[in-house]
């Protein structure tokens, strides 16, 4: 199966951006196929592209997305083919029409949210999901103050 991605070969600029093609395979043992629907696109993406996180070269970008899992490999009980999923983490390389990557990285994606919204979403609420579950746990009674609830963080905490 072939894929469109956008990756970088080298830091750099915007211009550092190209499109390519490339083959990807079957899962293997605790992995998923996706085909992206939505790719989500954060702040962080700049810092893998200018150099400011190290990586290794070439790098297709992307940390976040939403699709329908196409194929799954040994061992992976959450999902199945054909299940709308979403995902917001390690390894970069979202952005692609589809990969194969960590099935343990991938959640199921309700039908009540759309592909865009699951995109956008993942990053901004695991953020969230730790600062008020496992950072500090919140339990009734706490105050806590927002200093910007117009971003995408401060909209989900509220």
């Amino acid at each position: 199966m072939h894929t469109r991605q956008m990756l970088i070969r080298a830091p750099g600029g915007p211009e550092a951006i190209e499109a390519a093609t490339a083959e990807i395979g079957d899962p293997g043992p605790g992995e998923i196929r996706i085909l992206h629907r939505a790719v989500g696109l954060n702040f962080i993406d700049t810092y893998f592209r200018s150099g400011l996180y190290p990586a290794q070269m070439p790098l297709v970008l992307g940390m976040e997305a939403a699709g329908v899992v196409d194929a799954v490999g040994e061992g992976v009980a959450h999902l199945k083919t054909g299940d709308r999923a979403a995902y917001a983490s390690q390894p970069p390389g979202a952005y692609c029409d589809a990969r194969v990557m960590p099935a343990a990285q991938v959640c199921p994606l309700p039908d009540a949210i759309d592909f865009e919204t699951g995109a956008a979403m993942m990053l901004q609420g695991l953020t969230v999901q730790y600062l008020l579950h496992r950072t500090v746990p919140l339990k009734a009674g706490d105050t806590i103050l927002l200093h910007a609830a117009a971003g995408g963080v401060g909209l989900i905490a509220c």
